[in-house]
């Protein structure tokens, strides 16, 4: 089975055998898959400046197991120009696909939010706005989305009102156990409007929070690097 010229992005790539590349391709129409793309690593090779993060390419491939053989690729545009903070937001964006994205599950929204998020980190669009959109949509899409618009008796939210979030249920009033937030960071999450560093602390507590029981135990290696490179840069 071919598929041909599909747009799509590299999210991660290690070597495989002498010359070739295993791939993560996140693409819009067939979601995440595996690739080999062979010869990829040879000093010669075509595809070998291309199969990098942050470049849209097309992309062609064949094969009905898990792992796909790449067959095709061409660049659609110059790569995304991410730098800095910047540059590792993308690649905390590229393991949440990682992580969280089934294989061959379509995820054309994701991709489309995927690609929106990228564009304003390079336009130099504020970081922790853009990254909590994104989580907060990825999650909608993988139908395990955030209660933001009501508590658990099915009444509004108040924006004066202090909650407990449980992710089963929800922001409620009377539990006594779950994360601390208040009614006007979840309704400012809901209508992906985070102005004020008060806010975006909440919603960033309540992301991390609940992430956390999808992503489990095991950390999140760009979150890791992002704090080695942070005190390394401290006084």
């Amino acid at each position: 089975m071919t598929t041909q010229l599909q747009p799509g992005v590299v999210i991660h790539t290690r070597a495989y055998g002498d010359t070739s590349l295993l791939v993560e391709l996140f693409t819009r129409e067939q979601g995440r898959l595996g690739a080999i793309a062979r010869g990829a690593r040879a000093a010669r090779s075509r595809m070998r400046p291309l199969l990098q993060p942050f470049q849209p390419l097309l992309l062609s491939w064949r094969g009905r197991g898990e792992l796909k053989t790449v067959t095709e690729i061409e660049a659609t545009g110059a790569p995304w120009g991410l730098r800095g903070d910047a540059l590792l937001s993308g690649y905390y964006l590229n393991e949440l696909i990682m992580r969280l994205l089934p294989r061959e599950d379509p995820a054309a929204a994701v991709y489309g939010h995927y690609v929106s998020a990228i564009k304003q980190l390079e336009n130099g669009t504020p970081i922790e706005p853009v990254m909590r959109v994104f989580e907060k949509r990825l999650l909608d899409e993988l139908g395990v989305g955030l209660v933001l618009d009501r508590d658990t008796t099915g009444s509004p939210l108040q924006s004066g009102q202090l909650y407990r979030y449980q992710p089963e249920s929800g922001p409620g009033l009377s539990q006594e156990h779950g994360l601390k937030i208040s009614g006007e960071a979840l309704m400012a999450l809901q209508a992906e409007s985070l102005e004020s560093p008060e806010i975006l602390a909440e919603a960033k507590g309540l992301m991390r929070w609940v992430l956390r029981q999808h992503l489990g135990e095991r950390p999140l290696r760009s979150r890791a690097i992002w704090r080695d490179l942070k005190r390394s840069a401290g006084p």
